[in-house]
């Protein structure tokens, strides 16, 4: 890793990871899903890595990232926090990858700002706000975890996050664990949680998106399933979809070699 592992921007500290330069010159960008950090991609990153310059970050308040103040970690701030990250580390157009909460950072990225874009790979996300029907009950797990902490919701939070023949398969028991345990290690992660309910909708940005953008979803996903991805799809010029069979709302770490494959094609044809 080069670097210090730790940067200052927007009024916080960030966690971060940066392998350097990779053989192609390029660099992308990794953006993790609410709960995680930057082991989201791990797989990605060791596969990656040689050929490609590969940066990971913690979102504010996730990970090992510096705790916020706000009630309300929002999405927009998210997002202003990785411009800013991108400004200080000055990798050039990237490839952003972004899976769930890092989609919506990726897909924002984009629409908003495509000098700093490459490409576009957007795994297991959604261009809408939260579904109405979502809200209560995870403004209920919200006020559970202000109580009595994350860990006592690491059986209610796997299947969202996870694909059913992951969790039923005996021989990854272990993995599993976990992948829990990493999904539950601050008890201040309802600030961000608050910031996911919240958010406002993207899609009527996505027409903006001139990138080549990769679409994937995990075919067992149930937190943003298969239409959600095809939606994104048809509002992105030339976007592209992949299934990855046997992966749910974390296929990155769930099926790491069929995500890389998938990955890999998308940023050869680029090349070719």
């Amino acid at each position: 890793m080069s670097g210090v592992p730790e940067l200052a921007v927007n009024d916080t500290t960030l966690y971060y990871e940066d392998t350097g330069p990779g053989s192609t010159g390029q660099t992308i960008v990794f953006s993790h899903g609410l709960l995680w950090g930057t082991e989201l991609f791990a797989p990605q990153v060791a596969k990656l890595r040689d050929r490609y310059r590969c940066i990971s970050w913690d979102h504010r308040g996730q990970g090992r990232s510096a705790a916020d103040h706000r009630n309300t970690i929002g999405i927009e701030l998210v997002w202003s926090d990785a411009v800013a990250l991108l400004d200080a580390l000055q990798p050039g157009p990237v490839h952003f990858c972004g899976l769930s909460m890092g989609g919506f950072v990726a897909m924002r990225m984009g629409a908003r700002r495509p000098d700093l874009v490459r490409s576009l790979i957007l795994l297991e996300t959604s261009s809408d706000p939260e579904p109405r029907e979502n809200i209560k009950r995870y403004r209920l797990l919200t006020s559970a975890v202000k109580l009595v902490g994350p860990k006592l919701l690491q059986g209610q939070v796997a299947p969202i996050m996870l694909a059913k023949s992951t969790l039923a398969d005996r021989a990854r028991r272990d993995e599993v664990a976990r992948f829990s345990a990493l999904m539950s290690r601050r008890k201040d992660i309802w600030r961000a949680v608050n910031g996911v309910i919240d958010r406002a909708g993207i899609h009527a940005e996505l027409s903006r998106i001139s990138a080549p953008t990769l679409v994937i979803v995990g075919d067992e996903d149930v937190a943003t399933p298969l239409p959600k991805a095809e939606k994104i799809v048809s509002e992105i010029r030339g976007a592209r979809l992949a299934r990855i069979p046997h992966a749910g709302h974390s296929s990155t770490v769930e099926q790491p070699a069929a995500v890389n494959e998938v990955i890999e094609a998308f940023l050869d044809a680029m090349h070719a």
